[in-house]
């Protein structure tokens, strides 16, 4: 990892700038916060041969472990998502913390904030990233945060009930050892993945459920271990060209969806405009949470043969009703300061289904955007449907997890600004 670099002075020029950043931004709101994020130093976690210019970009992850196919395994997280995070667990001196996903930099914050009087235990599941971990820390001097190599998913030995869990790698479900191992009125901070979309949402333990307080739109490195989980694809015309990525599995009769791509390309656009750097998050769960076959699409561009044409060919929102699927499409707007919503849809139902889809983005436009998200509550699994409320209930194999939408209201007139998303992982 880094060593202290030829011009200390220059990193905490550099940390104090980025600090003062995300201060600006809102992102660091408590002094708490801003003071550990200015006192540690982020550099001495990361690679020797990172720039120091790229280790204190504000939105940037670095890498720090990936697989013999290039797929990212650990990371120190960006900035601003540990300065997102911290803000979310709300520390304070005294409490006991446990952290999933280790790498040092993160647990020495959680460990200042928390002082003498409170504990760190931080978990991975890989020994070369736990080693690395306590060999950082101990050189430092911190030797008492404790440090386990562990499935986190299974309850940590000796660790009985603490006051915060902060999760640093992607989670698509909430094992029950997190609940148990949480207080009641404890917090759970975690990056959940709800239909292929990811939020950093922090969770409050009510009774033997949670609750959450806050959602924000981020991106991180997938949890491994017995609850990693992968996306299912479904190819639409026989071949890799078209891919549709499905978080909860594939639909009842995924062979309906053979002929699609064999009829015409309809083509809709909806009037609804936003800003090119306008904040989306509610719009993305509008769709998760309107229409049950909510997917995303994805084309090789090796393969691509113009079938379809996504604005981005790695990732676009999409849809599929029976035999017919859909997915978003954005064009530039004259004033060439928004972009305006279409919707192109293949299959024998693809006016009615292009139609469906567009009354989803007007009914963001009029009663959603701008405001709060839904609300997400997390259940056991085999909880009954009459113990559940929400606008959509999703399955997972832990947990039962509700999203509901606050009272309905008129268009709120402030349009959040979307900074760059960035992503996190162990840290």
């Amino acid at each position: 990892m880094n060593d202290v670099p030829a011009d200390p002075d220059r990193a905490t020029q550099l940390r104090n700038k980025v600090v003062d950043q995300l201060r600006d931004e809102g992102w660091i709101a408590s002094p708490e916060v801003e003071k550990v994020m200015r006192d540690v130093p982020r550099h001495l976690f990361t690679p020797a041969d990172t720039p120091l210019e790229q280790v204190y970009d504000p939105y940037s992850a670095v890498i720090t472990k990936t697989d013999e196919y290039g797929v990212q395994l650990s990371s120190v997280s960006a900035p601003q998502i540990q300065a997102l995070m911290l803000e979310q667990a709300t520390l304070r001196p005294g409490m006991n913390v446990l952290e999933v996903g280790s790498g040092g930099l993160n647990a020495l914050y959680l460990f200042k904030l928390v002082g003498p009087g409170g504990s760190v235990t931080t978990v991975d599941i890989d020994p070369e990233v736990t080693g690395r971990t306590e060999r950082l820390l101990g050189e430092m001097g911190y030797g008492q945060i404790r440090v386990v190599t562990a499935d986190a998913a299974e309850p940590i030995p000796g660790l009985g009930q603490v006051d915060v869990i902060l999760v640093t790698a992607g989670a698509w479900d909430i094992p029950p050892a997190w609940l148990d191992q949480l207080k009641p009125g404890g917090r759970l901070v975690v990056p959940l993945r709800m239909r292929g979309l990811t939020r950093s949402v922090a969770f409050t333990r009510v009774g033997h459920h949670l609750e959450s307080e806050s959602a924000k739109i981020c991106g991180f490195v997938p949890m491994q271990g017995s609850t990693e989980h992968h996306e299912k694809l479904l190819l639409v015309n026989g071949t890799e060209e078209i891919a549709l990525r499905f978080d909860d599995g594939l639909p009842s009769e995924p062979g309906k969806l053979d002929n699609a791509v064999t009829t015409p390309r309809h083509e809709l656009w909806t009037g609804v405009t936003v800003g090119l750097r306008e904040l989306l998050d509610t719009l993305q769960m509008q769709l998760a949470i309107s229409l049950p076959g909510f997917c995303t699409m994805a084309v090789d561009e090796d393969l691509d043969t113009g079938l379809v044409a996504p604005v981005n060919k790695r990732h676009a929102l999409a849809a599929v009703e029976d035999d017919t699927f859909a997915y978003l499409v954005t064009r530039r707007t004259q004033d060439n300061k928004h972009v305006e919503y279409g919707v192109h849809a293949l299959g024998p139902n693809a006016e009615q289904f292009a139609r469906k889809i567009a009354d989803v983005l007007r009914d963001w436009e009029a009663t959603r955007r701008g405001g709060p998200g839904p609300d997400i509550r997390v259940y056991p699994a085999g909880t009954p449907d009459d113990q559940i409320s929400g606008d959509r209930v999703i399955d997972k194999v832990h947990s039962r997890i509700s999203l509901s939408w606050p009272a309905a209201q008129a268009s709120a007139s402030r349009v959040h600004q979307a900074p760059p998303v960035t992503q996190g992982g162990s840290t």
